[in-house]
């Protein structure tokens, strides 16, 4: 009888872990590009809108990147919000002024939130939504949400890429915007650190963080030090680590936990 009442809870709990969050693989057509764009969305278990989370993968990645670094499945659940990981490709998250089939900061800011709010029971506003990533994507979360505060209300950044103009070698930035030689004004426009006065006025909730490792540690702290120039508020954290899963992994918790404060600040009910 005490092996059956045992089975009974056994069965009864796995059928609780079923209920939990799905995830669902998607192909979303971008307009301006002419083609489809791989997306992954973890939905958590529950009734009721809930707000959004877009992770943006770094150099190299993909959709699946952040799946590999952390259990968004989990995280979706524990904090009731939907999870968006779209495929950057290595676009840096730029409209590139040289290729026309490579308009990411379009398909991030405008074409992939239309799509979610449309399919998923979202808050369909500014405060509700947040942007992150690492390396490339820290680089292009920050980049999206300075231009675009009519999408993102908050916006972080991990082991970011946010001044790109000391690696004009690396990571196929030329690709996307010519040599510095050729072009210095695309290297000058679109770097983050130079368009950080774009948050000025704004209520932008902000949270960067770099290990001490890390080859990006400079910029941050650059990037740091112009936010308090311009008296723009912001978390800023660093810690010992490097350019590694390891240390996104810690991160994001810590991101996640700022991002759930700043929704329900914000008056969001989920």
């Amino acid at each position: 009888m005490k092996q059956l009442s045992w089975i009974l809870l056994l069965f009864l709990g796995l059928g609780t872990a079923v209920q939990a969050a799905k995830v669902d693989t998607l192909k979303v057509f971008s307009e301006k590009m002419k083609r489809n764009i791989r997306v992954l969305v973890f939905v958590p278990d529950g009734d009721g809108k809930v707000p959004t989370l877009y992770l943006l993968h770094g150099y190299g990645g993909d959709e699946r990147s952040w799946s590999g670094i952390t259990d968004l499945k989990q995280m979706a659940d524990d904090n009731h919000l939907l999870i968006v990981c779209p495929n950057g490709d290595r676009s840096w998250y730029w409209d590139s002024p040289l290729h026309p089939e490579v308009q990411f900061e379009t398909f991030v800011s405008k074409e992939l939130p239309a799509y979610i709010d449309a399919h998923y029971p979202t808050y369909a506003r500014r405060e509700g939504r947040a942007v992150t990533g690492f390396s490339m994507g820290g680089h292009g979360a920050m980049w999206n949400a300075l231009r675009h505060p009519e999408t993102f209300g908050a916006a972080g950044s991990t082991s970011g890429g946010l001044d790109i103009r000391p690696f004009p070698n690396n990571w196929e930035m030329q690709t996307q915007l010519g040599s510095p030689a050729e072009y210095p004004q695309n290297w000058e426009n679109y770097t983050v650190y130079n368009s950080l006065d774009a948050f000025l006025g704004r209520q932008t909730a902000l949270i960067i963080d770099c290990g001490y490792s890390d080859f990006f540690y400079q910029v941050n702290q650059n990037v740091h030090h112009r936010l308090r120039e311009l008296n723009i508020a912001h978390d800023f954290y660093v810690r010992p680590g490097g350019h590694t899963g390891t240390y996104w992994a810690n991160a994001i918790h810590y991101q996640v936990l700022f991002f759930v404060r700043h929704f329900r600040e914000a008056g969001l009910e989920f």
